[in-house]
């Protein structure tokens, strides 16, 4: 199971009632934080997940709203009493901006270790999730980012006795990749389970235009988190110049990208109430859902 929490659904700045955009996952008691703008860890707090296992911060670009709630994050983590390594990774330029804001936190109980992407596509793994950043298309570079959860195959019992595995051995191969047996023997999960069944994958895309590796990139997620500037198609010239979109193009690329369902986030402090012009995006796109702070989910998997 992955848990998802929205920990904030504003653009630009927070809002007495919606804080900035900032993604929280949880699996198996470990988190990742996507973007992390002023006073991320206020609302961090309400929803109760806690600080200390976070294991990595995930920044998308450096504008102000999505980084400037760093050096109180990394202080509320420290004050958690965390003191395993965390990982920061983001655009080229890395270093220098959170050098820059641990000016004012410039003590931690815990090692920080950064990471730049540098190129237009990026993949890594984290608290056993895959991760893999996409370049968007934003006034600065931005990236977007996807996480999947693998699932293996049912344990075949027919299967292991084909390929001859003592029966001492079953239980280990269900949960690691390979097992040498007493007599030196190298024995392989894939020789006891079934085919890969499918996983979880949820993806998070802001701030950006549309592009045309976005429905690629999410294709088949069970949640898509995408910005969503304003409804009005009046406002698309001025969100063509600041590189945001609307409500309806976030729905066409879920539409493209066969999603199950979108999250949409990132709204203009211009835009009160959301939730009450998500009604054209719907026409497009069904399962869209105009997302406020603190919403949360649990993905599981189709048989749990």
């Amino acid at each position: 199971m992955l848990d998802a929490a929205l920990l904030g659904t504003g653009g630009m700045m927070p809002l007495p009632d919606r804080w900035l955009t900032s993604l929280l996952l949880r699996l198996n008691g470990r988190m990742i934080l996507l973007d992390c703008g002023e006073g991320t860890q206020i609302t961090a707090k309400l929803l109760g997940w806690g600080f200390k296992n976070i294991d990595a911060i995930l920044i998308t670009h450096f504008h102000a709203d999505h980084i400037s709630g760093l050096p109180g994050m990394l202080l509320a983590i420290g004050n958690s009493d965390r003191t395993e390594p965390l990982t920061i990774i983001g655009p080229k330029g890395l270093e220098r901006v959170v050098t820059g804001l641990r000016t004012i936190a410039p003590e931690l109980p815990y090692e920080v270790i950064l990471k730049e992407i540098d190129t237009n596509f990026f993949e890594t793994e984290i608290i056993g999730l895959k991760v893999k950043a996409l370049r968007l298309n934003h006034r600065i570079t931005c990236y977007g980012y996807s996480f999947e959860l693998p699932r293996k195959g049912k344990f075949s019992p027919e299967r292991a006795k084909e390929n001859d595995i003592p029966l001492k051995y079953w239980s280990r191969l269900q949960k690691e990749d390979s097992v040498v047996t007493d007599e030196g023997r190298l024995l392989t999960s894939d020789m006891v389970l079934g085919p890969d069944r499918k996983g979880l994958k949820l993806c998070y895309t802001t701030d950006t235009r549309p592009t045309a590796e976005i429905p690629d990139f999410i294709r088949g997620a069970d949640l898509f988190i995408c910005e969503g500037m304003y409804s009005d198609p009046e406002k698309l010239s001025s969100l063509k110049e600041k590189k945001h979109m609307l409500f309806s193009e976030a729905a066409a690329l879920a539409k493209a990208g066969e999603v199950k369902e979108m999250w949409l986030t990132h709204y203009s402090p211009a835009l009160m109430n959301p939730r009450a012009e998500v009604g054209e995006a719907r026409k497009i796109f069904p399962n869209t859902k105009a997302a406020k702070d603190r919403f949360h989910t649990t993905l599981k998997f189709i048989d749990e």
